[in-house]
């Protein structure tokens, strides 16, 4: 009856232990495609959170002291609710340095009130309706802006140009779309 007792404990123990090591059940399809759901969301919701913490076109422009000039211009002609919309933009934009490079007098000519049209024109043959990284830029010879008129776009070897301008820096985001900074103002024809 004690020999009983003891092999009756160790098949237990035995049993016991079988049952701690063994592997889980395998996964099923309907557990795999929900998991694979589940990293889906997560991703997107991460996503999501990075853009919303970037901020607006303007806010991210209004960040760099380079792009002081272009946010005057922005403001003066009245673009800066349109920038700040959902979008998505992309924003070819030029560097305090290109806005400075215009014929002495241009600019301050172009912020005077009864200039207001010609700014808007030129400002928005900078913008492209979409989000553009620089991988979708390079990909075509010609974009449209949202003022209407083409914008030519040449590879040459690393370089790329926008009309008369090189881009020196892409894909900076906003949670709106996109900007790449050209080191000149683009005049539409």
């Amino acid at each position: 009856m004690i020999r009983t007792a003891i092999s009756l404990a160790a098949l237990s123990l035995f049993s016991l232990s079988a049952a701690c090591s063994s592997t889980p059940p395998a996964e099923t399809p309907a557990d795999a495609e929900m998991a694979e759901e589940a990293e889906v969301e997560d991703a997107d919701a991460e996503a999501m959170e990075e853009t919303a913490e970037l901020g607006d076109i303007v806010a991210v422009a209004s960040a760099n002291e380079d792009f002081s000039t272009l946010v005057a211009a922005v403001q003066a002609a009245g673009l800066v609710e349109t920038l700040q919309s959902a979008g998505p933009f992309t924003v070819f934009a030029p560097t305090n340095a290109a806005f400075a490079a215009l014929p002495e007098g241009t600019l301050d000519s172009l912020l005077l009130p009864e200039n207001k049209d010609q700014l808007v024109a030129i400002l928005t043959y900078h913008v492209v309706a979409g989000e553009m990284k620089a991988e979708a830029v390079v990909a075509e010879s010609s974009l449209t802006s949202v003022q209407g008129t083409a914008i030519p776009v040449v590879v040459s070897g690393d370089a790329v140009m926008v009309k008369n301008a090189t881009v020196v820096a892409t894909d900076v985001m906003a949670s709106n779309g996109v900007i790449h900074v050209i080191d000149a103002v683009i005049l539409p024809e």
